[in-house]
């Protein structure tokens, strides 16, 4: 356990702020590689397991925190599914019995934007704001550390998208459906 505030003074601040595309202070193979000599295997073995996109159906990761975030995400995901379903008149999901009415709004608020830019940015601070909202209180736990590299992940996700790469590879595809050879 006292390893925990070692690891956990080691790590840089990471700032959430879309604004400028600064590099991260730190890349999530770094931050593995310092976890791996402070945690114990199985802490390792999660911390490896770290994933932005939580498994389909509700499995224990054997930690509460991120057992809690893998249930939201994913109802998040599910009703994203579901009002993009709606709106195209398919069939859809139907909802976990976890969905809560702030999940909701948050999908049906970034479905509704004009652009899957800004939509992309609505659900990113979302994400970093439920993020906090259910981070642990003891900062110096391994859900701390778990926290960490999952708002890690998040950074580095929303720090890759360009304007400019998005228009290039909108257009790729785009011609690539038409038949049409770049």
């Amino acid at each position: 356990m006292g390893s925990y505030y070692y690891l956990v003074s080691q790590l840089p601040n990471v700032s959430t702020s879309m604004e400028g595309k600064s590099s991260l202070p730190f890349t999530i193979e770094e931050f593995k590689e310092l976890c791996g000599r402070f945690l114990t295997e199985k802490e390792c073995r999660i911390i490896d397991s770290l994933s932005l996109i939580p498994p389909r159906q509700n499995e224990s990761t054997g930690s509460k925190f991120l057992d809690v975030w893998y249930e939201k995400e994913r109802n998040l995901r599910f009703a994203l599914a579901q009002i993009r379903a709606q709106k195209m008149k398919k069939d859809a999901y139907i909802l976990p019995p976890g969905m809560t009415a702030d999940i909701l709004q948050a999908a049906r608020t970034a479905v509704g934007m004009d652009s899957p830019l800004s939509a992309e940015q609505f659900l990113y601070e979302y994400r970093i704001k439920l993020l906090d909202d259910i981070k642990p209180i003891d900062n110096f736990s391994v859900d701390a550390v778990y926290a960490y590299g999952l708002k890690l992940m998040l950074v580095d996700r929303i720090r890759k998208f360009d304007v400019e790469n998005g228009k290039i590879s909108y257009r790729k595809i785009y011609d690539n459906i038409l038949g049409e050879s770049v």
